[in-house]
């Protein structure tokens, strides 16, 4: 039985995520499957791919054969490069220890990039939200501006600090959701205007096809 590892889709319209599995090449894309080994959602920034190495390298050595999309996902986890430590341990060019030493590194400097550039990207969103919110800077202490000898100064201070800490918090919540609208809504028209331009191209197509066919059969009545 022919056998693949592939993408299988997942979520909903113009929201999808995909699950990695094992199945056979004659079922469905999204049918039935042999065994799940993990799942990628290319919407986050950077994609997320969560999967089992120990598996997917196992049904690798079996002869299951991945979909270019899921080839480029083995390469970056490292499950194609420990398919190559491995035939140079057979080979014997190392030893299965030093081969073993090898992928750990290699998988930990991998995993410590992506930690990185989640964080870099976690940054990102949060200065770019400080900057669209509006947020004023911080004010100052009232504290230092209070006459000592006012009775209960002390507690006006501390009042008027606390309603302008929860004044900021509210335009940051209302803010940030309004970014959140806007961003979804874009993501729906673009998604849209690629949906009608395929149409279109398929519709174009048919026409020359079909103008295509009229001009054999006048050639071949003029043949005649």
């Amino acid at each position: 039985m022919p056998v693949k590892i592939r993408l299988q889709r997942k979520g909903r319209k113009k929201r999808p995520f995909y699950h990695i599995v094992v199945a056979d090449a004659r079922a469905p894309r999204d049918g039935r499957f042999i065994e799940k080994l993990g799942f990628y959602n290319p919407m986050t920034v950077p994609a997320t791919i969560e999967i089992d190495r120990e598996k997917a390298y196992e049904w690798l050595t079996e002869g299951a054969q991945p979909t270019e999309t899921v080839r480029s996902i083995l390469r970056f986890k490292g499950v194609l490069y420990k398919k190559h430590l491995m035939r140079g341990v057979k080979k014997g060019a190392f030893s299965e220890e030093k081969a073993d030493e090898l992928y750990n590194d290699f998988i930990n400097t991998k995993d410590a990039k992506i930690a990185k550039r989640f964080e870099e990207e976690a940054d990102k969103l949060r200065a770019y939200h400080a900057k669209i919110s509006g947020v004023a800077p911080p004010p100052r202490k009232i504290e230092e501006i209070v006459v000592e000898d006012v009775p209960g100064a002390e507690e006006v201070a501390t009042e008027a600090a606390e309603v302008a800490d929860t004044a900021v918090e509210a335009v940051k919540e209302e803010a940030t959701e309004a970014v959140a609208e806007v961003k979804e809504e874009v993501a729906e028209a673009v998604a849209e205007v690629k949906e009608e331009a395929t149409e279109a191209v398929a519709e174009a197509k048919e026409k020359v096809a079909d103008a295509a066919a009229e001009v054999k059969e006048e050639v071949k009545g003029d043949d005649a």
